[in-house]
């Protein structure tokens, strides 16, 4: 029997006597596929995550979590471990992405805010991972590993590499000094969906305790969708305030919580290059080459305004030419 027939049989002994259809409602990055269930007067979300694989419990005690803080996340309603299926309550299935414009991003991106800082607000120790020193210097390994020698297919000097040795390790100076809360770390327009309350909030089960600009940054330096510099500035000086006044430990002052913000970004966006090309490279999902320029442009940017980050970007340009050279147009 193949994987989807037995899901089709566990789902008739979850909703005895209920006739159902299945499609497609997604898949991501990882193994995990998830199919929604069509009944007569609702709609539900089956997640199939092979237990070889994915492990589930991650996402339950998350959801958990989140919940608890008042965050719109799906509700489990049925659960096999052994065999990796979920049963959840169906938030939809419009993205941030597919509905964002000019006039509703403000309002759009004001809920994001507010669910954020539930999110960070309901953080206590030792109920997620540390988003340790290891984990962050093994995901900025992802550039060379991923990006540099397959996607490139170049090879870095020693003077290459010494260069970015030591810019990862001046992001990590900065990224563990931060503040540290509950950290969803993939919170962008494709895992916020519109919904009543707003946004509902999916693709949770990586959390991780660590630092506190981290999911502002997957917000607001997206790898799907752009938005001018000087209106995301105005978004994050809006969460910085809203911050500030739930009490969360944010900088005092919002020059110093900016360069914070951009520091993480810098982490994040070459983690990302890393992931991207190995999506392509190893496992077959050449999708998302088109999203590099976007990322790679964000890295830039924040390279060239810090000093001690100036030699990555000269690195950058040894590596694949100028901004302009790649044909990169943001």
């Amino acid at each position: 029997m193949d994987r989807l027939a037995i899901l089709q049989d566990w789902l008739h002994r979850v909703l005895p006597g209920k006739d159902f259809s299945l499609a497609p409602a997604s898949s991501d990055a990882s193994f995990r596929r998830y199919f929604r269930v069509s009944l007569a007067a609702r709609t539900l979300i089956v997640m199939d995550a092979p237990p070889e694989h994915e492990n589930c419990a991650p996402f339950i005690h998350v959801a958990r979590l989140f919940l608890a803080a008042g965050v719109h996340v799906p509700e489990i309603l049925a659960q096999d471990m052994q065999q990796g299926f979920l049963l959840l309550s169906d938030l939809g299935a419009e993205t941030y992405l597919a509905q964002l414009n000019e006039d509703n991003a403000d309002t759009l991106y004001r809920a994001a805010n507010e669910a954020l800082i539930k999110i960070q607000l309901a953080t206590k120790p030792n109920e997620l991972p540390p988003y340790d020193e290891a984990l962050l210097l093994r995901e900025m390994r992802l550039f060379p590993d991923w990006y540099i020698a397959k996607h490139l297919n170049l090879t870095l000097t020693p003077a290459q590499t010494e260069t970015l040795e030591q810019a990862f390790q001046s992001i990590l100076k900065n990224v563990l000094a931060q503040p540290r809360v509950y950290v969803h770390r993939d919170y962008h327009s494709r895992n916020l969906m519109l919904s009543d309350p707003n946004p509902g909030v999916l693709d949770f089960q990586d959390a991780v305790y660590g630092p506190i600009s981290y999911d502002l940054v997957s917000l607001y330096k997206d790898a799907y969708i752009a938005w001018d510099e000087e209106r995301v500035v105005d978004w994050a000086i809006r969460y910085w305030e809203n911050a500030k006044r739930a009490h969360l430990p944010v900088a005092p002052d919002f020059g110093d919580f900016y360069r914070d913000f951009e520091w993480m970004g810098v982490q994040r966006h070459i983690k990302v290059l890393g992931i991207f090309a190995r999506l392509c490279h190893r496992d077959g999902k050449a999708g998302y080459l088109k999203d590099m320029p976007l990322v790679m442009h964000y890295l830039r940017r924040a390279c060239d305004r810090y000093r001690a980050l100036g030699p990555l970007l000269k690195l950058l340009d040894e590596l694949h030419g100028s901004e302009q050279q790649a044909g990169y147009t943001f």
